[in-house]
């Protein structure tokens, strides 16, 4: 499903040069959730930009579906993004124009789906993340927390293939998070694969595999850090 090879990603030249990655490589299955850790400004955010297309390599490759984005022109890019790619960003990117179902809704009425099931599936996809009523709200009505929530659901609204997550519990308490998380595992079980970027040892539990990077590079790949039934038990939930 993603496929990244030897990838090194470098902002500015010469003394100036910020190597944000260097020479990573990561393959992601259908049906496997991957979480990212390290330190702040290790690259994990760098990594999620590339994989979905967002920002292109300096060197290296990455293949989705085994096409690679940067062999595509920037329609056949897009398209992709839209299809196959829910990407859930740390700064949200709402619309503040639209209200939460018509934010969801979006990726799939730019891709051709007719309003009246854009919005249905979008309905259905709040009712997953618990903003079933609020659907006709706007960003600014909306709390940080349903915001974030809205963000997710359209991430996962549609056929999406490849599920890239940027902190996406950040702006949650713990119980909404868990719920999100157990959403997520399911889209992975179902088929889906994900990358989860996050700070949390709890949430890179819901993973099949731990990467940490560190100054850009790879340096260690692992089994999660324990299972979500023992992370559940040791929190008292």
């Amino acid at each position: 499903m993603l496929d990244v090879r030897d990838v090194h990603r470098t902002h500015g030249s010469g003394d100036a040069a910020v190597h944000a990655l260097r020479g990573v490589s990561l393959t992601v299955a259908p049906g496997e959730l991957v979480a990212v850790m390290g330190p702040s400004g290790s690259g994990k955010s760098t990594l999620l930009a590339l994989a979905g297309g967002l920002d292109g390599p300096t060197a290296g490759e990455i293949r989705v579906e085994g096409q690679a984005l940067g062999a595509l022109d920037p329609r056949a890019l897009a398209r992709l993004r839209r299809r196959r790619i829910g990407y859930i960003f740390q700064n949200l990117n709402l619309l503040g124009s639209l209200t939460a179902a018509e934010n969801v809704a979006l990726p799939l009425e730019l891709d051709g789906v007719g309003v009246r099931q854009g919005r249905r599936a979008a309905r259905t996809a709040l009712a997953e993340v618990g903003l079933a009523e609020l659907g006709d709200r706007f960003p600014d009505q909306l709390s940080g927390g349903q915001q974030q929530r809205v963000a997710i659901a359209r991430a996962l609204v549609g056929e999406r293939r490849l599920v890239l997550a940027d902190e996406p519990t950040g702006a949650l308490d713990s119980q909404t998070g868990e719920a999100v998380l157990r959403l997520l595992r399911r889209r992975v079980d179902a088929g889906a694969a994900a990358v989860l970027v996050t700070h949390e040892a709890r949430h890179a539990g819901w993973a099949d595999r731990v990467v940490f990077l560190r100054d850009g590079v790879m340096v260690d790949s692992t089994a999660p850090l324990g299972s979500v039934e023992q992370l559940l038990a040791g929190s008292g939930r």
